[in-house]
């Protein structure tokens, strides 16, 4: 199983390099719409978002097209700036539409709802939530991802940014996994993550530390220097933390171990991205204020 999770490892990081600055290649050749992350984020989106609905139980399950198509919108939403200069469309803002797609979902979800409706109770509102919470879980959280891209105009230090709110957590994911499993003795959630121990979170800790320390020297990104990306690097890989432990409640209550086996050694595309998910509005929030 290291072995295995080594191997994908290396090629999902490999891909997610290739992503951020083959896009910031792009960007400096005059093309800057970064199609790559596009493409990666409507894949995530659509394959997350089959995921997560199977993981609901069938009687409260909302439907997943819906989720789909909330999903892909609120993250289509990121890309209208860029579609309206280019097409003289009219202007606004993308967190203006992402709320509007929130709120359009929702009405869809009642409608969908009445149509289905059989009389039998506990079940219509259970799903109008569950619909509303995954468009938010997977599109809304997506979006603070997605808009770190143009938090400044310079597409090599967005790419730096974006590395981070990768790597942090992933290299935190990393620590707590192999300081966990030599060392690991205390039981940090015993029954939301029966793996995780507190050895591994300081473990852990200490390696996302260590990686936003690694990617300050590769561009201007934190002002205060490498105070500030150990900063950076608890507080964000914290963040991450907490992602994964959001989706192990999600999967416990559902009753599955891993979201699915699409990604070996690591589950499903929610494996993978819980992390990044929690991880992206506090760097986003991080970086607005710099």
């Amino acid at each position: 199983m290291i072995r295995t999770r080594l191997v994908v490892g290396s090629l999902l990081a490999l891909g997610a390099c290739g992503v951020l600055f083959g896009d910031s290649w792009l960007a400096r050749s005059g093309f800057a719409w970064f199609p790559f992350l596009f493409a990666f984020l409507m894949l995530a989106g659509a394959l997350g978002s089959r995921e997560l609905v199977r993981l609901i139980p069938a009687v409260h399950r909302p439907s997943e097209g819906l989720v789909t198509c909330g999903v892909l919108l609120a993250l289509l939403a990121n890309w209208y700036p860029a579609i309206h200069q280019q097409f003289s469309l009219v202007p606004a803002s993308v967190w203006a539409l992402v709320a509007w797609i929130l709120a359009t979902v929702l009405i869809a979800a009642f409608l969908l709802e009445m149509r289905r409706y059989t009389g039998e109770p506990g079940v219509a509102v259970p799903r109008l939530a569950l619909t509303l919470f995954a468009v938010a879980y997977l599109g809304l959280l997506a979006c603070f991802f997605a808009q770190i891209r143009w938090l400044v105009p310079d597409a090599d230090t967005s790419a730096i940014m974006l590395a981070l709110v990768v790597f942090v957590p992933k290299g935190n994911d990393i620590g707590a996994f192999f300081t966990g499993t030599f060392l690991g003795r205390h039981k940090m959630t015993p029954v939301l993550s029966p793996k995780k121990t507190w050895e591994g979170f300081a473990g852990g800790m200490t390696t996302g530390a260590a990686v936003a320390v690694g990617f300050s020297f590769m561009g201007d990104v934190f002002r205060h220097g490498i105070p500030e990306a150990i900063a950076f690097g608890l507080v964000v890989g914290l963040a991450g933390v907490l992602g994964d432990l959001a989706e192990s409640l999600i999967k416990r209550d559902g009753q599955m171990k891993d979201a699915s086996k699409s990604i070996p050694g690591f589950g499903g595309v929610l494996d993978v991205i819980d992390s990044v998910l929690f991880a992206a509005p506090v760097a986003y929030l991080w970086f607005s204020w710099h």
